[in-house]
This record gives C-alpha cells, structure tokens and sequence, in this order.
C-alpha cells in the first residue's frame, strides 16, 4: 500500500489524481489538502486521509507521513510543499510547476540532500521523463515541449486588445484551472514549463524548443545525438502522467484508450514570438537565472488575476511581466527566505505596473 498526499485536491488535478487512487487498491490517499474549498465530499470518498482547508500544508504532511506527495497546489504557494517533500526523501508528484520555476536551484540542492525521486506530473515533462528513460545528458541534443496554442493560436497581435476573460477561458483541447488556462493562452506557461524543464533535465535553454502543436498529441519529443528522435505520443487527458507519475516504476492501467493513429493529422508551427511575448520573457528570465524566474513568475501571477478581475487588458499582462523583468536586478538563490522576499517584492512591482498599464491603455 502506497501512501499518498493530494495537496490542491479539489482542483482538476487533484481530483483526476483521487480517482486513479480510488480506482488502484495499492494506493491509499493519506492526507488531503486545499486552498480554501471543503473537503467534506472528499473525506468521505477516502475515509483514512487527513484534511485541511488553508493554513500550512508541511504540518499536515509531517502528521500524515505519506510515501508519495502530488503537489497540485496553483502557483508559489505550493513551493513551501515541494521544499519538504524533497527535503525527507518524500517522492514528489510534481504538478505545481511554479515552485521548481522560483526555487529550481534550492529544489534540486534539497532532492540531492533527501534522494527522493522528482517525478513530473506536466504532461509534457512527464513526456519527457518517459522519452529520455535514464539516458545520459551527454546523449541528448535537444528537447521539443509542445505547446496547443490556446485559444488564440491564429490571432494577430492587434486581434488580442480586446479579447474577454471568457475567450481567454475557452480552450480548444484542456479543461484546466482558470489560471493554468490563461497562462496556456499567453504561452506564459509554456514559458514556465521551459524552466522546469531546464532544472528537470539539466539541459541549457538553447537546447530546449517550443513548438506549437495544437492535436496536442505529441507531447514531448527528445532528439538524440546520433540523429534519432523519440516522441511520447497519446490522448491529451491528465489521468495518464498522475498516474504514470503516482504509480512509478509501475505503469499501471487506466481508462484512457489506446490512441489509434488512422485518421490524425499532426501539424507543428513556429511560436509566434511577436504575438505571444510571455514565451521569449521566461527565456530570458531562465537564462539570468538567480530570482529572475521568480520575479517573472510572481508578475505573472499578479497580471493573470488582474485579467480575471477585469482590470487588466490581455496584453497588458506579458507588459506587465516585461516591466518587471526590465527594472530585475536576479541576486543568486540561496536561501527559501529570500525567495519569499523576492516574490513579495515583485507582486508589489507587478500591481503598481498593471495600475500605470490600465491607466495607460484606457
């Protein structure tokens, strides 16, 4: 019997990953946590978890003991988390990408220190996982992360000024979060799976590409130095990495079927830079590393609920991020505490910059 922790567990993730452990006898759910929703339902559903609603997530740990901790909490919150799991040798399902993107350095400093397993929960970094299986860094030439192109893949710039947070919220192929969804159709995320990526497979951000692939059937491909490639191809539903990610190294069934290949037509475009700026800002965010990342993904954070309150145009989001970036100055990462205040002061940067941005397209 495998212990497992859900932290986020009535979001989507979290709940895909409660149906995978109800359905599999060798998993039992030992600790489940949420932000701000009631657990009731879900306490029943698992009888022998502890709950929590808000507060601190490491104490429920610490009382739970669990042998395996997916992390599906949204954004920096769910750092505090992935830092304890990889700290006591806890396997980490890691769905909060937003944690390893602030504190890559200190994250992988804390697996070394506990040898707990890193195990992704992003389709495409579980992709990844599969494809690369072990291999040596020295084998790899480059690494391709798909991205759909959200709902506004075809979009030119001067399309986007006006767009709804409804447009924003409808996207062609995932049912996710409304924050996730926004970043899908900024490419802010795709941007933010860059880094995690970067800190995942040890790869430079020169060898990690972006393309967009709006079947959303391949979702990761590696090539090799001798010229091979390998692509990790299938259904776009989340069940298959929680699974693969909760379960490991078994590959244990699911409900998802096989995919049949006969009438699929796979088409793959260049990213469109210009349009889509979030993309090109977390490059160069990853590649003045320290708390750059950070900050990029603190103003993101501030700029997506400013959209989804209405008080901040689409584009404005991405300028936001860019005017944060612009006036960075990316210290070197050494302590948990000086992520934290980094992240503050970025929050506080971002809201008075979505202030002047609104002012200044109104």
């Amino acid at each position: 019997m495998k212990r497992v922790a859900v932290l986020g567990a009535t979001g989507s993730i979290g709940r895909q990953a409660l149906d995978i452990v109800a359905a599999h006898p060798e998993l039992e759910a030992c600790a489940l946590a949420s932000g701000s929703r009631p657990l009731d339902a879900l306490s029943v559903e698992h009888p022998a978890a502890l709950c929590q609603v808000a507060g601190d997530v490491t104490e429920l740990l610490e009382r739970s003991e669990p042998e395996v901790v997916l992390n599906a909490i949204v954004g920096f919150a769910g750092l505090p988390a992935t830092l304890w799991a990889l700290e006591h040798g806890v396997d980490l399902a890691l769905a909060n990408k937003e944690s390893l993107v602030a504190a890559g350095e200190l994250a992988l400093a804390a697996q070394r220190g506990g040898g707990a397993r890193l195990l992704p929960v992003d389709s495409e970094h579980s992709a990844a996982f599969q494809c690369l299986d072990g291999r040596p860094p020295e084998q790899v030439d480059s690494l391709v992360i798909t991205a759909s192109g959200g709902p506004f893949r075809d979009f030119a710039r001067e399309s986007l000024a006006d767009v709804t947070v409804a447009q924003a919220l409808a996207h062609p192929t995932w049912s996710m979060g409304p924050k996730i969804t926004v970043d899908s159709a900024t490419l802010a995320n795709k941007g933010l799976e860059v880094i995690e990526a970067h800190f995942l497979f040890g790869l430079p951000y020169a060898r990690i590409d972006v393309v967009v692939h709006p079947q959303s059937v391949v979702h990761a491909l590696v090539r090799f130095r001798d010229g091979a490639a390998l692509a990790h191809v299938g259904h776009p539903d989340m069940r298959v990495p929680i699974s693969f990610a909760l379960t490991y190294p078994d590959r244990a069934g699911t409900v998802v079927p096989g995919l049949d290949l006969t009438g699929h037509e796979l088409t793959f475009e260049e990213p469109d830079l210009d349009t889509f700026r979030m993309l090109p800002l977390a490059y160069e965010a990853g590649e003045a590393g320290g708390t750059a990342p950070c900050a990029l993904n603190a103003a993101n954070e501030v700029a997506v609920e400013r959209f989804l309150l209405g008080r901040l145009p689409f584009l404005g989001i991405a300028e936001v991020v860019e005017r944060v970036l612009d006036a960075w100055d990316p210290a070197p990462v050494e302590t948990i505490d000086q992520l934290v205040a980094a992240d503050a002061r970025a929050r506080k940067v971002a809201a008075a910059q979505s202030v002047e941005v609104t002012a200044a397209k109104a």
